[in-house]
């Protein structure tokens, strides 16, 4: 890479751009990240549904319409990321390939292109899988079941390490064949194929959804239940609620389903044979819940390549700070206004507190919208965004934060759904408090560092140094009876010299 361009990437503390091309038995698809390297954000996804594997339960090969299919479409990727100067491309090759006849013959063809192909192993595809789940759910323990067009991927992940794998020919593409001798007929191939992998029964933990077809029905499961988010990544359901909606989805018609916002016509077509794999599924493995994951194999290669430093950062601050720092608003000033406003905070300690900073650094960059965008992108950038390791409750209380940091105490009815009163009660305190820091002195480090907030038993006590005197007057003060008001405290503002690093700090009480 040149220097320029090098320098480039460095001055926004992003990796250059990489590409992942991933050959699997359904899609042929080419992804683009920029970004952190811990929270690589997506900025061109494409694909092309090339069915690779549609016969290799008939005849073992890849069909040469859609090899030529598949060619042509990576014919397209090769040329993109030459003229978009990508060095960074990983392109990969599962289970079609891997199965098929005439497997190797299309790889050649692909190197022809000038790709690089490399075919995975069963248990490598199930590794990169796992290490996706992993990436994106930080201290994950259960089974990692990845659904794709040839196979269906098993993996024992903890310790953020992949333990047991297995490659099961159950992938969308084989499973008409199999329910095409009736339903006890298809649960019995099932049940055989999953005795060959024991260590799965019962095992504990979540099982980690991955995979296209998986994401449909956790589309489906959302307006089924009328969840108020959109993204299916980290959506969650309960075993008896799978089963319930897996019976109503192995009867349903595609051309109903295609309707549903969040699942393709492939993918309706494909939802009531995974809903019958689904069944012995649970029954097998009996998870303690569904967890569904948009990250899967192309994002566990990058995962993989990381540093273990680099694998144990924060991923939702860092995607954040990639997010939000380019709108001047910084992790530095982030980091300054979460100390100032530490004495609102209470709840649920450090899971808490990532919040409260993630909510502190994106208010910096709300403010610095246009005001009449600020809360249509208060709601987008908590509940619409993509963020990693991120559940509702956290994305309610994000919002709440960025409605109070623009003076907002009514919130969307439907974060009730996501997270508790309490929750939300707090996630409005810390954006008023956000609110009076920078209505204070413009949120700059020295009025920050001259003042500070503390919550006393009755009282809500502002300090200023005797230099910053001036700052309490309105429109400072008015905020600041709000948050007092909000925490039903008595405002108080004390100017003279105090200790502000709150070491040996007056504990004088109300």
């Amino acid at each position: 890479m040149s220097g320029s361009r090098s320098a480039k990437w460095q001055r926004r503390l992003m990796q250059p751009p990489r590409a992942v091309i991933d050959i699997g038995s359904n899609t042929v698809r080419m992804v683009i990240y920029e970004g952190t390297a811990r929270a690589p954000e997506v900025v061109w996804n494409e694909k092309v549904a090339a069915r690779l594997g549609r016969d290799l339960s008939e005849t073992g090969r890849i069909p040469d319409e859609a090899a030529e299919e598949a060619l042509a479409a990576l014919a397209r990727y090769a040329l993109i990321i030459g003229d978009l100067g990508i060095d960074d491309v990983q392109t990969v090759a599962t289970a079609a390939a891997r199965d098929a006849k005439n497997g190797a013959q299309f790889l050649e063809q692909v190197a022809a292109l000038g790709l690089e192909p490399r075919l995975l192993t069963g248990e490598e595809e199930a590794t990169a899988s796992a290490m996706g789940a992993l990436g994106a759910f930080p201290g994950a323990r259960g089974v990692v079941a990845d659904l794709g067009g040839g196979s269906l991927e098993l993996v024992s992940v903890a310790d953020n390490a992949c333990h047991e794998a297995a490659s099961l020919q159950l992938g969308t593409l084989r499973l008409p064949a199999l329910r095409s001798d009736g339903a006890d007929a298809f649960e019995a191939a099932v049940h055989e194929q999953l005795a060959a992998v024991g260590w799965a029964a019962k095992h504990p933990g979540p099982m980690y959804m991955i995979g296209g077809t998986w994401r449909a029905l956790a589309a489906y499961a959302m307006r089924y239940f009328d969840f108020p988010l959109t993204d299916p990544h980290g959506f969650t359901l309960l075993p008896d609620d799978a089963r319930r909606l897996a019976r109503e989805l192995i009867a349903a018609d595609p051309e109903e389903l295609r309707e549903i916002s969040g699942i393709s016509p492939m993918r309706a077509h494909y939802l009531p044979d995974a809903a019958a794999l689904l069944r012995p599924l649970l029954d097998r493995i009996e998870p303690d819940e569904l967890v569904f994951s948009s990250w899967g194999i192309r994002e566990g290669l990058l995962y993989s390549r990381l540093e273990p430093a680099q694998m144990k950062a924060d991923p939702l601050l860092a995607g954040v700070t990639a997010y939000a720092a380019p709108r001047d608003s910084s992790i530095t000033e982030a980091t300054l206004l979460a100390a100032w406003t530490v004495d609102l905070s209470e709840g649920d300690g450090k899971l808490n507190e990532r919040l409260r900073l993630a909510a502190a650094q994106l208010s910096g960059a709300l403010h610095r919208v246009e005001p009449n965008l600020r809360e249509s992108h208060a709601a987008e950038w908590a509940l619409g965004k993509r963020w990693i390791d991120l559940d509702a409750r956290g994305r309610a209380m994000i919002c709440a934060a960025l409605f109070g940091s623009l003076g907002r105490t009514e919130l969307p009815d439907k974060l009730r759904v996501l997270a508790s009163d309490d929750d939300l009660h707090e996630g409005v305190t810390w954006g008023l408090g956000f609110r009076l820091a920078r209505r204070l002195g413009g949120g700059s480090r020295v009025s920050l560092t001259t003042s500070a907030l503390r919550r006393k038993k009755k009282s809500l006590i502002l300090r200023l140094d005797e230099s910053r005197a001036a700052l309490a007057n309105y429109p400072a003060t008015q905020d600041f009876d709000n948050l007092a008001q909000w925490l039903g405290l008595k405002p108080k503002i004390k100017i003279g010299s105090f200790n502000f690093s709150g070491v040996g700090e007056d504990q004088e009480d109300d």
